[in-house]
């Protein structure tokens, strides 16, 4: 009987091993909200990394995490780095493109809670008197990751996180 119960326990397990090789191998998170303010102060507040402090839905999980911050100010080679409580984990981020008021190009590198890469982008769309605001990011899963997202996907995981910067980042400009 345990014989059999093994045997169906394995072939569970090579089906649904089997199904995970079928998942994408990459992904990408994206939202956006139109923010009444100028190109240049939308821009400015994502450009400066130490801004991200104001906005930043990550630093409100752990007002005690601590930052580093490298390089330029602002723009190309502005590297953040932190380390935080469970909430946050730690990792790196480099501002690698700096297009002013229209793009910025980050590269991250999550250290924990798991180990990661992926390239994050603002887009600035003028719309009027409003500025279209474009948060995305993008990366590969690896075998490890395809597993996990089969429960919990990369868009549940950080898209609420996205959304609540993005209204940060919304109120904190058009209260100015």
């Amino acid at each position: 009987m345990i014989k059999k119960i093994l045997i169906v326990l394995g072939i569970c397990i090579l089906i649904f091993l089997g199904y995970v090789t079928t998942k994408p191998n990459s992904y990408r998170v994206e939202r956006k909200i139109e923010i009444k303010t100028s190109p240049e102060k939308v821009f400015d507040s994502v450009n400066n990394l130490k801004n991200w402090a104001l906005w930043s839905p990550w630093d409100k999980l752990d007002p005690d995490m601590k930052r580093i911050y490298s390089g330029p100010e602002s723009g190309k080679g502005a590297i953040y780095e932190w380390k935080g409580n469970k909430d946050v984990g730690s990792g790196r981020m480099e501002i690698s493109e700096s297009d002013s008021p229209k793009k910025i190009i980050f590269q991250i590198q999550f250290l924990e809670p798991f180990e990661d890469k992926s390239i994050t982008e603002f887009l600035f769309n003028e719309n009027g008197e409003f500025i279209t605001v474009t948060w995305a990011m993008n990366g590969n899963y690896n075998f490890m990751s395809k597993v996990m997202c089969t429960f919990i996907s990369m868009d549940n995981m950080i898209g609420k996180d996205f959304e609540t910067g993005l209204k940060n980042l919304k109120a904190l400009l058009e209260a100015k």
